[in-house]
């Protein structure tokens, strides 16, 4: 089995789990043994999941401004621990090709693999949920038709991403692309960095 097949089968297993209670705040039970890619996989779509329907929840406009403030902590907090998790994919990928030497003439991609799946796992989230209101019963039927036209494109989206993936892959395998990764370096969250943080520490 391909990679992103089996990449889309545990995206798709992990969103089926959650939404056996559709709470934000269910614990995950990852079946997978742990340090494994799959158990990477799993735990990068759950956040992922997770994340979405905070994110739905926080534009509620009735929603009470402190639980906003505090549901808002939690969505950085997501952000960061997603960041953390696709650079630790991105790792064990630059474990499994250290041996591969590139080519003279070996390119650099634009999106390291890890990247390239992150996007693949918010795809699965889109099909999900965008095929739920192709067959929502209490919508209208434009409704219906428009979300199964919009079904259909990421449908074909998620074919041409796979595709992509894997051809970045065996490039890789094969020394044709160089595997390199830059660590986000995200400064909004890192009290050094971040004025805001920093200086609240000095006025303390």
């Amino acid at each position: 089995m391909k990679f992103t097949e089996t990449a889309w089968e545990i995206f798709s297993q992990s969103i089926e789990d959650y939404h056996l209670t559709d709470n934000v705040e269910a614990t995950i039970k990852n079946p997978f043994p742990d340090g494994s890619l799959e158990q990477l996989l799993y735990a990068k779509n759950w956040i992922d999941t997770v994340q979405w329907h905070m994110e739905d929840i926080i534009r509620d406009e009735d929603i009470d401004p402190t639980e906003a403030l505090t549901l808002k902590r939690k969505i950085d907090s997501s952000n960061q621990k997603r960041t953390d998790l696709v650079e630790f994919i991105d790792s064990w990928f630059l474990d499994k090709y250290k041996n591969i030497s590139p080519r003279e003439d070996a390119k650099i991609n634009s999106e390291t693999p890890a990247w390239a799946v992150d996007r693949l796992s918010i795809l699965a989230l889109k099909i999900y949920h965008m095929n739920l209101e192709a067959q929502r019963e209490t919508a209208s039927e434009d409704h219906r038709k428009k979300c199964t036209d919009k079904l259909n494109v990421l449908l074909e989206q998620q074919k041409d991403l796979s595709e992509a993936i894997e051809q970045l892959l065996f490039d890789i395998e094969n020394g044709k692309t160089k595997m390199k990764v830059y660590k986000q370096m995200k400064m909004y969250n890192d009290q050094s960095l971040n004025p805001i943080l920093y200086q609240n520490v000095k006025n303390e």
